[in-house]
């Protein structure tokens, strides 16, 4: 597993982790990962949407990419960073640059594209999920959601006490819009805690967590099998656009 901070660093090709063991990501930049047989590997992108990096959603996903690990597919955990994020104010940057043109999402596009399946985790704000986590999904689901369609999606939640499954109807909104199959486990895939020691501490929250990385590494597979098998993505019809307005 390898945490990314909001800027991506300069590969050229060459592995930037300098303790890689089994299955390194090459670069950030496109290359599938290999392991050392040279055979192409899976990949999950973990997009965490805390302000606090190593806090009660880091511990989460963490334990969410552990258990992909075991099962041989690669992990990236993405922080979206500390500085508020808002949402898409339409100033049509995007469709000049071909990506949003502010903050984290400008520089996880990159990894999204590449990615095989991704998983949205933020903390409780009120009863929903942390504003900036919202705002850079709906950037990131504006500017790249292109990148996302058919890809399998889980969103995780954490929090001290309340609001856990508001925030989880709000994060699976952009998921449910690009045709992601949205990955489940054994229980709404939230943990709890005030600090990531809580989150240690809520056996049930890690269980629910291992099994929904053992459920999105079934699901990459079986996309993977259908593939060989000459099962392709169906395409959707998109002709019909109406309002209600009369």
């Amino acid at each position: 597993m390898r945490p990314a901070s909001g800027r991506l660093p300069e590969s050229r090709g060459r592995p930037i982790c300098r303790s890689y063991t089994n299955a390194c990501v090459l670069c950030y930049n496109g290359i599938q990962s290999k392991s050392k047989t040279g055979v192409l590997t899976m990949n999950v992108l973990l997009i965490n949407g805390s302000p606090h990096k190593n806090g009660c959603t880091n511990a989460a996903l963490a334990e969410v990419a552990k258990t992909l690990n075991e099962a041989g597919i690669e992990t990236t955990i993405f922080h979206i960073g500390a500085a508020p994020v808002g949402g898409c104010v339409s100033c049509g940057g995007c469709g000049k640059a071909g990506k949003c043109v502010f903050g984290p999402v400008a520089d996880v596009l990159p990894l999204v594209e590449k990615a095989d399946g991704i998983v949205f985790g933020a903390p409780v704000h009120y009863a929903t999920a942390a504003a900036s986590m919202l705002g850079f999904m709906h950037r990131l689901a504006i500017s790249g959601g292109k990148y996302l369609r058919h890809k399998p999606a889980a969103v995780v939640t954490s929090a001290r006490r309340a609001g856990t499954t508001t925030a989880l109807e709000a994060m699976e909104k952009v998921p449910q819009f690009f045709e992601m199959p949205l990955i489940s486990s054994t229980y709404w895939p939230m943990v709890h805690g005030g600090k990531a020691e809580d989150v240690f501490s809520d056996e049930e929250g890690l269980q629910i967590m291992r099994n929904l990385g053992r459920n999105m590494a079934w699901m990459l597979k079986c996309i993977e099998a259908g593939k060989a098998a000459g099962i392709v993505a169906p395409t959707a019809e998109n002709d019909k656009r109406t309002n209600f307005i009369r």
